[in-house]
């Protein structure tokens, strides 16, 4: 398992979209995201630097893994 690296929002965002999300609304300082097929919706921070138990609780919610999720970052 590959460890998961500390990266910004942005770059989460980023890697969430080359895995098929789309943002459905903003609240606040929080993106709100969504994929049709298969169904998942996660909740991003806009606030910097995400912290590993966040970006981890972001790539659960997403039905990803954490090596697929580090993958999408590379691309």
């Amino acid at each position: 398992m590959v460890r998961l690296p500390a990266i910004s929002s942005r770059e989460c965002l980023r890697a969430l979209y080359r895995a098929g999300f789309e943002v459905v609304r903003v609240e606040g300082s929080h993106f709100i995201l969504r994929r049709k097929e298969p169904f998942a919706q996660t909740v991003v921070p806009n606030h910097g630097k995400l912290g590993r138990g966040i970006l981890r609780t972001i790539i659960r919610q997403a039905g990803m893994t954490v090596d697929e999720f580090v993958e999408l970052l590379g691309k």
